[in-house]
């Protein structure tokens, strides 16, 4: 089957991210209200972060049903529906409280980030930073078949451990993305070298059925 896709208007990029724990805090202005459990104080400035378990992944965050599109194509009309809304925090767990965007900067550092060097504007680390939103369909696709449109970010998660002077470390964890984006399928069609656990796949596993081609990882 050949297709050919034209894309008008869809967002796909981005930065923000996505919090997994149970204390989390905002930025000094706070758009949100900040919760702490055994966080308390706050340990030097300038120390040193040594971050472990970090992880990188692109996370399905929203789907549309499959259209059905004959020999002529067509505009894709279904609604994207959310699934995943990122956001950007960090937990601490033990110790005191150290600087959230110091924190989302030195995980940025961590991946190679060549951003994270910037002054006071590096989205990664700003807690305030709007979500990508699913913007009215208007992708064209030229050619038949069941197509699902859908939407994902790739997330960064890592453990890290802040220690500054004599005084007691602040362990937690931080939660981000760095890019967000919006692809589409085709039921019947497979796609080489995808790995299980792919937005593509998943996708294509809620919207075509799990016995679907398209939610088989293919190979090379």
């Amino acid at each position: 089957m050949s297709m050919r896709i034209t894309r008008i208007g869809l967002s796909v990029c981005g930065v923000a991210v996505l919090l997994a724990g149970a204390v989390a805090c905002t930025d000094e202005d706070g758009a949100a209200p900040a919760r702490t459990t055994k966080a308390t104080g706050a340990p030097c400035a300038n120390g040193t972060y040594t971050w472990f378990n970090v992880d990188k992944r692109d996370v399905l965050t929203g789907v549309a049903a499959k259209q059905k599109l004959g020999k002529g194509g067509g505009t894709l009309t279904n609604r994207i529906e959310p699934l995943h809304t990122p956001l950007t925090a960090v937990t601490f767990e033990k110790g005191p409280r150290a600087d959230v965007k110091a924190t989302l900067r030195s995980l940025g550092a961590r991946i190679g980030d060549s951003d994270a060097a910037l002054g006071d504007v590096y989205d990664f680390a700003d807690v305030h930073r709007a979500v990508p939103r699913n913007e009215p369909n208007s992708t064209v696709v030229e050619g038949p078949g069941e197509i699902v449109e859908y939407t994902w970010v790739r997330e960064i998660t890592g453990d890290f451990r802040y220690t500054c002077g004599s005084g007691e470390p602040a362990v937690g964890r931080a939660v981000g993305w760095d890019t967000d984006g919006s692809g589409i399928l085709e039921c019947s069609t497979s796609v080489p070298k995808m790995k299980p656990g792919q937005p593509l796949l998943e996708a294509a596993r809620m919207s075509c059925g799990p016995d679907s081609p398209a939610a088989r990882a293919g190979k090379a």
